[in-house]
C-alpha cells in the first residue's frame, strides 16, 4: 500500500504509491489485499479517502463475507451517507480513469494502490503478540504517574463543587451522528448484531448531553473520567491516541452571563499550575465572534462551518494551507480567505476587544458585536479570577465541533527545550443547543465545560520523568522473618497491621531469606520493614527497619502500630 494520508491538513494529503488497477483472480491475491485490510483500517491511510469512495462506488454488491476485512471495511464504508462519502479526504492523484464493475466474489478487479500477497511460510498462523494500533498498555510505574495526576485533577473538581457520572462506553448511532461535523468520520461503529445499530463513544460532552436530556435534569455540575474512541492517525509520543482517557467537567443550567465559562477555565489553570508542567497560555474565542467575521469577510453563511473547521487546523498547518484548503477544497473566494487571513493573526487581551469593537468591517455584524461584548465581560471576570497573565483573545482559534455556539478556549503549554510538542491540553466551550436536539420538546439546558487533555499530560510527565524513581507500590510495611518456621508469627503480625488500617505485605514463601526480603523492599522502596526473629518472638518484641537507611530499634508488640503510625506519619521516617 502507498503512504499513509496526513489528514491534519486537507492540502497535504500525498500519496507516493502508484493507484492502479489490480486485478484480484487469484485466491491469494484476495487473501492478500483482505490481510492487508487486517491491520488497515482503510485502502489509503487512516481516514477514509476518496480511493475508499472510487472502490465503493464501483462495487456492484458486498464482498464474499468470508473475506471478513474486506467485508468489514465495505459495511464501514456504507454506513456514510453519499453525500459525507464525497467530502472523504482529497488524494494528489487522478481517479478519473478508474471505472471496474466488482461482482460479490470480487473477481474482476479491484483499483486500489499495490499490495503484496500474503507470504506462506513457516510460522504463519503464529500469533504476533501486540496491542492493537493507537493503543498501548501501562504498567505499574506509568499507571502511578496517573493517579497522582487524576488525583490532582478530581480534587480540583471537588473544590469546584463538582459531582461524578458514568455513561456507556457506547451509545446508539444515531445519538452521535452529526454532532462532530468532519470528525464524524472518525467515530468507531460496532458491528450489527441483530438489534440496535451502536457506536463507541467519541467524547463524553455528547453522552452527557444525552443524559442530561433524557434525565429532564435542568441544572448540575458534573465531571466524568472515562475512555473514549476515535479512528484518528495515532501519535504515540505525543499523547495521541485511539483509546485515550478524557477528564470532562461542565456546568448545566441557566445563569448569568459568562460565570460559569471563567469558572470552567479557572479549574483549567489550577489543573495545570497543580501539575507543575511549566509556562502555559490559554486561548478563548467566541462562536459568535467567529461568524460575524466570516459574515464581514464575504463568507456565505452556508459555509461558516466549513470554514472553521479549516481554520481550526492553524496549529497545525500554514496559513498557506489552510488558505488553500477555504479556496480550493470549499469554494471560498481568494479575496474572502486573504481577509480572514488579517484577522486570525491576531490576539491579545481587552486592548484587542477594543480595537476590534472600533473596526469599522466588524461594526457592521451584529453577530461580531455580540461575541465582542461577551469577550469583553469575559475578560474582565478573568482579571478578577486573577488569570490575566494567562488568559488571551485569540482569533485564530476555532474548534471545529459543530455543537459549540459561544465562548470557546484551549490550553496550551510552552515546551521545554528539546521536548516534542503535545499540543493543546485542554479545550472546551459553551454548547447551548446540544441537549435540545436529544429532548423530544426541543428543551434546551445551556451548558459549558471543559476537557482535560490527560493523555497528552501523562505522555509528558512520562517523559520528563523517565530516569526518576517512582514509587509504584503503595505497601508501607513489610513483614519479614529472620530464620526458618516463623510463617505463622508473620501471618499474626499482618493481620494486627491489616486491622489498623496499614499497608503490609508479606513473602509467599514459607522460609524466604531475610537478605531476599530486605532487598525487596529496597527495589520496592517500602519505607518499613518488621522483622521477627526468634530472640524477638521470646521476649514479646519486633524489629522495626527504616529501609532507606537501614536503622533498626526492637520496640514490643503492644507499642508496634503507635511506633509504625508515627514513622509514617513523617516526611523522612527517623527514630
Amino acid at each position: 500500500m502507498s503512504k499513509s494520508v496526513d489528514a491534519g491538513c486537507a492540502n497535504k494529503d500525498k500519496m507516493t504509491g502508484e493507484i492502479r488497477l489490480l486485478t484480484l483472480k487469484t485466491e491469494s491475491e484476495l487473501e492478500g489485499l483482505n490481510g492487508y485490510l487486517a491491520s488497515a483500517s482503510y485502502l489509503s491511510g487512516e481516514v477514509p479517502t476518496q480511493v475508499d469512495r472510487v472502490v465503493f462506488d464501483a462495487l456492484s454488491g458486498p464482498p464474499n463475507p468470508e473475506k471478513v476485512h474486506l467485508a468489514r471495511w465495505y459495511k464501514h464504508i456504507a454506513s456514510f451517507s453519499a453525500d459525507a462519502r464525497k467530502q472523504f479526504t482529497g488524494v494528489n492523484c487522478d481517479l478519473t480513469g478508474i471505472s471496474v464493475t466488482l461482482g460479490p466474489e470480487l473477481a474482476k478487479g479491484l483499483c486500489t494502490t499495490s499490495v503484496k500477497p500474503k507470504k506462506k511460510g513457516k510460522g504463519e498462523d503464529k500469533l504476533v503478540l501486540k496491542t492493537a494500533k493507537g493503543t498501548r498498555d501501562y504498567g505499574p510505574r506509568q499507571m502511578t504517574l496517573r493517579a497522582d495526576v487524576l488525583e490532582k485533577i478530581v480534587k480540583c473538581f471537588h473544590r469546584h463543587g463538582a459531582e461524578t457520572i458514568d455513561t456507556p462506553v457506547f451509545e446508539l448511532k444515531d445519538v452521535l451522528t452529526g454532532k462532530y461535523g468532519e470528525d464524524s468520520k472518525l467515530i468507531y461503529d460496532l458491528a450489527d448484531q441483530g438489534g440496535e445499530i451502536l457506536s463507541l463513544r467519541y467524547d463524553l460532552t455528547v453522552p452527557f448531553a444525552r443524559y442530561v436530556a433524557m434525565n429532564k435534569i435542568a441544572s448540575v455540575k458534573r465531571y466524568q473520567i472515562a475512555k473514549v474512541y476515535r479512528r484518528d492517525n495515532p501519535a504515540m509520543t505525543r499523547g495521541r491516541y485511539r483509546e485515550f482517557v478524557q477528564c470532562d467537567f461542565d456546568i448545566a443550567g441557566a445563569y448569568d452571563p459568562m460565570l460559569p465559562d471563567v469558572e470552567c477555565v479557572k479549574v483549567v489553570s489550577e489543573i495545570l499550575e497543580s501539575l507543575k508542567l511549566g509556562q502555559y497560555s490559554i486561548k478563548v474565542n467566541h462562536r459568535r465572534l467567529l461568524d460575524g467575521l466570516f459574515e464581514s469577510c464575504g463568507v456565505p453563511e452556508d459555509k461558516f462551518r466549513s470554514i472553521c473547521s479549516a481554520v481550526d487546523k492553524l496549529d497545525k498547518c500554514t496559513w498557506e494551507a489552510v488558505r488553500e484548503e477555504m479556496v480550493g477544497e470549499k469554494g471560498l473566494s481568494g479575496d474572502a480567505a486573504d481577509l480572514i487571513g488579517e484577522y486570525v493573526k491576531l490576539s491579545g487581551g481587552s486592548e484587542l476587544v477594543d480595537k476590534l469593537q472600533a473596526d469599522p468591517r466588524l461594526q457592521g455584524s451584529k453577530a461580531a458585536a455580540e461575541g465582542l461584548e461577551a469577550m469583553k465581560l469575559f475578560l474582565h471576570y478573568c482579571s478578577i479570577y486573577e488569570l490575566t497573565g494567562t488568559v488571551k483573545l485569540d482569533l485564530s482559534l476555532a474548534r471545529g465541533l459543530d455543537y459549540y455556539t459561544g465562548i470557546i478556549y484551549e490550553a496550551v503549554l510552552q515546551e521545554e527545550a528539546g521536548e516534542e510538542s503535545v499540543g493543546s491540553v485542554a479545550g472546551g466551550g459553551r454548547y447551548d443547543e446540544l441537549v435540545g436536539m436529544f429532548d423530544p420538546k426541543g428543551r434546551k439546558v445551556p451548558c459549558v465545560g471543559v476537557s482535560i487533555g490527560v493523555e497528552r499530560i501523562f505522555s509528558l510527565l512520562e517523559a520528563r520523568n523517565k530516569d526518576e524513581s517512582i514509587r509504584s507500590s503503595p505497601t508501607d510495611v513489610f513483614v519479614a522473618s529472620a530464620q526458618k518456621d516463623l510463617l505463622e508469627e508473620r501471618m499474626k503480625i499482618c493481620t494486627l497491621l491489616w486491622k489498623a488500617g496499614m499497608k503490609a505485605e508479606q513473602s509467599y514463601r514459607a522460609n524466604p531469606k531475610l537478605l531476599a526480603q530486605l532487598q525487596y523492599c529496597e527495589q520496592n522502596q517500602i519505607p518499613l520493614a518488621v522483622v521477627v526473629g526468634e530472640s524477638e518472638l521470646k521476649n514479646g518484641q519486633v524489629k522495626v527497619r527504616i529501609v532507606k537507611n537501614r536503622e533498626e530499634r526492637k520496640f514490643s508488640r503492644d507499642e508496634l502500630i503507635s511506633i509504625l503510625s508515627n514513622l509514617l506519619a513523617m516526611d523522612e521516617p527517623k527514630f
